[in-house]
C-alpha cells in the first residue's frame, strides 16, 4: 500500500508546486480585470460567484481525473517510468489506450490546455499593464483604438511560443513557475484578504465566522506552500 512520504523534501517541493498550480496569483488579477471588462455590476455578484465556484470545481475535477488516470495506467504498469519531459508525459495513457491513441489523447489535452492558458496569461498581462500605465485595455476596443493593449497581448503569445520551441525543459520550467506562485501567495492572498476586511462596502465585507474561516484557509494554504519550498531549499 502506498504511503505518503511527508518527510521527503522533494515530495513536499512538488506538493508546494501543486499549490502554486491550483492557486495562481495572476489568476486573481485576471479575474478582477475580466469582471471590469465585462462591466459587471453589483447585481451580478451572485451569478459571478457561482460562475467562479463552478469553474473552480470543474477544473479541479478534470485535474484529479487526469492524475488518477495516469496513476492507474503508467503508475500501475511501470511506476519507474520517468516523466521529466512533455514527450514522456504523452505516454502516460499508452498502457491503457495503446501507443497511438494514448499519445494522441494526451497530446490533445496538452494542446487544448496550452491554448486556453496562453490566451488567459497574455490577457492578464495586457490588462495588468494597462491598469498600471493607463493605456486603453479592453477587448471592446478595436486594435487601432487600443494598439498597446493588443500589442502586449500578441507579444505575450509570441514570447510564449518561442519559449516552447526553444528547447528548454518545459516540465522543470512549469514546476519552477508554480513554486514562484506558491511563494507569492501570502502576499497576494494577504492583501486580498485585507481588502475584503477593510475596503469593501460594509454590506460585502468579510465578517464573523466567515472571515475567520477564510483567514484560516489562506494561512494554511499559503503557509504550507512557503514552508514546503523553504524546507527543500534550506
Amino acid at each position: 500500500m502506498a504511503q505518503i512520504p511527508w518527510n521527503n523534501s522533494d515530495y513536499l517541493y512538488l506538493a508546494a508546486a501543486n499549490v502554486g498550480a491550483v492557486i495562481m496569483p495572476w489568476m486573481i488579477f485576471y479575474q478582477q480585470s475580466a469582471i471590469v471588462d465585462k462591466k459587471l455590476k453589483v447585481s451580478d455578484i451572485h451569478a459571478s460567484r457561482w460562475d467562479t465556484i463552478l469553474g473552480a470545481i470543474i477544473t479541479q475535477i478534470i485535474m484529479a481525473a487526469v492524475l488518477i488516470a495516469a496513476a492507474a495506467t503508467i503508475g500501475a504498469s511501470d511506476p519507474g517510468t520517468p516523466l521529466n519531459t512533455v514527450q514522456q508525459l504523452t505516454k502516460a495513457l499508452t498502457p491503457f489506450f495503446g501507443d497511438t491513441l494514448g499519445t494522441i489523447a494526451f497530446a490533445m489535452g496538452i494542446i487544448g490546455a496550452g491554448m486556453v492558458a496562453s490566451i488567459v496569461v497574455s490577457l492578464a498581462m495586457a490588462w495588468g499593464l494597462g491598469e498600471v500605465t493607463g493605456y486603453k485595455h479592453s477587448l471592446e476596443h478595436r486594435p487601432l483604438d487600443a494598439p498597446w493593449f493588443y500589442a502586449i497581448y500578441i507579444i505575450g503569445l509570441i514570447l510564449g511560443g518561442l519559449l516552447v520551441v526553444s528547447g528548454v525543459n518545459l516540465v522543470k520550467l512549469s514546476i519552477d513557475v508554480q513554486i514562484m506562485n506558491a511563494l507569492l501567495l501570502p502576499i497576494v492572498l494577504g492583501f486580498l484578504y485585507l481588502l475584503a476586511l477593510k475596503v469593501l462596502p460594509e454590506k460585502y465585507k468579510l465578517k464573523g465566522i466567515k472571515a475567520v474561516l477564510v483567514g484560516i484557509v489562506i494561512f494554511l494554504t499559503s503557509g504550507f506552500g512557503v514552508f514546503a519550498v523553504l524546507n527543500t531549499l534550506l
